[in-house]
């Protein structure tokens, strides 16, 4: 696997200079911490409610696992949904 982080799934180019800018650099990196803690540190570098939202976690999801965003099972999104409800 190419180790860039628009080298992913759903990672575009504004999305890896966020990601860099909570210490994420590569894919490798974005894989091994998870879409979680990863959405946790942008939350926090990104408090207003249009910087990080419910989407975004879906994408950092979607780019762990290989799958496009809008793909994710419901099962998936509903926990994603529970866990960025309850930050």
């Amino acid at each position: 696997m190419c180790n860039n982080l628009t080298s992913l799934r759903n990672i575009g180019k504004e999305m890896e200079k966020k990601l860099k800018s909570v210490g994420i650099s590569t894919a490798e990196e974005l894989i091994e911490i998870g879409s979680n803690e990863a959405f946790i540190r942008l939350k926090l570098r990104y408090p207003d409610t249009k910087g990080m939202s419910l989407v975004h976690l879906y994408a950092l999801e979607g780019a762990v696992t290989d799958t496009e965003f809008n793909k994710l099972s419901e099962e998936t999104k509903k926990r994603l949904k529970d866990f960025c409800d309850n930050l």
